[in-house]
């Protein structure tokens, strides 16, 4: 078969950095192909490159052996190319049909949603996809904006379907799911190009592609090869994060909730009655779909949300509703989802935002005056101990990669927390070598006492990690699992609110 898609020699240059570096590697109808490195890999960029987001600085792009001048989206949704952003970009005031149609085809002339509405429903029939054309994606959980975006692609009669990151917010059922759908798309004719850092997703493909630095490692045939193998292509060694890790001496309690209640942004309740209890020298993971009240619960816990009912106890001391800067000052360490808005001050330059909160301590400020020499060490020695990939200290976070602008809160917090640390999200977009020295410094920290609570998509990362996992689901914990007994199938069903018969198996008493 001759290739549906053809990436020759493609260079993509920012400014003095090279993101991809004569990148090269073939498509074949009915493939899913996956596109596999570490964060700055180039994966992301060739990816845009393909879908003319970028335009690359040398090297061909070919469609069936029509070479393209992609110079936007618009050019390779012509062409037959489609991509779903792991990051959605929908409108969620508007319906389902609404995000569909705006600024296709069909929306530019006399708008027929009729017609509109009957081959969206064609397309849900033929993926046995169920999808309310007339709800506000507002009103949609995160898988079901995934399933949006890409109807809307198969809709502009994407034949080449990018996913980036495809799973990162679903459980595993859903993704099991997802990856059976892809298989149907490629018998159809359909191929995909999966960018997935996820090696039991990767493993789903026909044909990987490595990618280190910008530059291609190889191509190898999924079945021939294994997850080691492709580690060690794509770190230069060999990484085994699912090994579960030695576990430490629990101590008293250090993080208590007691029939916690909060708002979400919208004045809707967002945490129903949480009950929970961290103790010192143990880590607690929470495993939910994005959405059930995570991030409502980390606000909460470190005073920058209020409770409308309940306590928090840290340290044997109430702090409900203490100010940020107290519960900072008593020791708990705060890692948030959202690392721009709410992680860093995104004009600031890296040292800067590594000394966020520490300012005025005596190791970076005497007399009211900054200590720069102190400052600039302090950010030397994290830039290098976390791996932050910029030109220098004082280069502003907005310009960082989201993996990279990760490294400086994670950096941060663990040199400021003395006695907790809550993480929302801590590994998302980084590197494969980075999690794992991130996952080592958070058992040493455990190691020593700290009472430390997780909130992660990554099943694999709380069992690995977690001595103890909880499951949320529209603010409450509805299941617990010891680490020697963690149950994924049944941690999925309670995480898609299925806590019936089956899935009550899985209650504290019994885990």
């Amino acid at each position: 078969m001759r290739p549906v898609l053809s990436v020759h020699e493609v260079t993509k240059k920012f400014h003095q950095v090279v993101a991809n570096d004569r990148v090269s590697f073939d498509v074949m109808p009915g493939e899913i192909h996956c596109l596999l490195g570490e964060n700055g890999a180039g994966k992301s960029t060739i990816a845009e490159c393909i879908y003319g987001f970028h335009r690359p600085d040398g090297g061909t792009i070919s469609v069936r052996s029509k070479e393209l001048d992609l110079r936007s989206p618009s050019d390779a949704i012509r062409s037959g190319i489609g991509m779903v952003h792991q990051h959605f970009v929908l409108v969620p005031s508007m319906t389902v049909l609404e995000n569909i149609v705006i600024g296709t085809e069909v929306a530019t002339a006399i708008l027929d949603m009729r017609e509109a509405a009957e081959r969206i429903a064609e397309i849900c029939r033929r993926y046995n996809v169920e999808m309310d054309l007339n709800s506000r994606v507002s009103a949609l959980t995160v898988g079901q904006q995934q399933w949006v975006e890409i109807v809307k692609a198969l809709f502009l009669g994407a034949e080449i379907l990018i996913m980036d990151e495809p799973t990162a917010v679903l459980t595993p059922q859903e993704s099991r799911r997802l990856f059976a759908i892809f298989r149907e798309m490629c018998e159809s004719g359909m191929s995909i190009i999966l960018i997935s850092h996820k090696l039991d997703e990767v493993m789903q493909s026909d044909r990987v592609t490595v990618l280190r630095k910008g530059k291609k490692v190889g191509t190898v045939e999924t079945r021939a090869s294994s997850k080691s193998e492709l580690t060690n292509m794509m770190v230069g060694r060999e990484i085994d994060l699912g090994a579960p890790r030695p576990r430490g001496v629990i101590g008293s309690p250090m993080i208590e909730l007691h029939g916690l209640c909060a708002q979400g942004d919208l004045g809707t309740p967002a945490l129903n009655g949480m009950t929970l209890t961290v103790h010192r020298g143990e880590i607690v993971g929470i495993a939910g779909v994005a959405g059930n009240g995570q991030k409502e619960l980390f606000e909460t816990l470190t005073g920058v949300r209020k409770a409308t009912d309940g306590r928090v106890v840290f340290d044997g001391k109430e702090v409900t509703n203490h100010s940020p800067r107290d519960i900072q000052k008593a020791g708990m360490g705060h890692i948030p989802d959202d690392r721009f808005s709410e992680g860093l001050v995104p004009d600031f330059d890296i040292q800067s935002n590594l000394i966020l909160g520490a300012q005025r301590e005596p190791a970076f400020s005497k007399m009211g005056f900054l200590r720069f020499d102190a400052i600039r060490q302090f950010a030397r020695d994290s830039i290098e101990a976390f791996a932050i990939k910029a030109p220098s200290a004082q280069t502003a976070c907005r310009t960082l990669s989201g993996g990279n602008a990760q490294k400086v809160i994670v950096a941060r917090e663990f040199a400021q927390s003395t006695k907790a640390i809550l993480a929302n999200q801590p590994s998302r977009g980084l590197d494969i070598g980075v999690i794992e020295y991130m996952h080592g410094r958070l058992t040493d920290k455990r190691d020593e006492n700290f009472a430390i609570l997780i909130a992660s998509e990554e099943l694999d990362e709380l069992r690995s990690l977690a001595d103890r996992i909880v499951v949320i689901f529209k603010g409450q914990i509805v299941g617990e699992f010891r680490h020697d007994a963690v149950d994924l199938e049944r941690i999925g069903l309670l995480m898609a609110g299925h806590t019936g018969e089956a899935a009550a198996k899985t209650s504290v008493g019994e885990a």
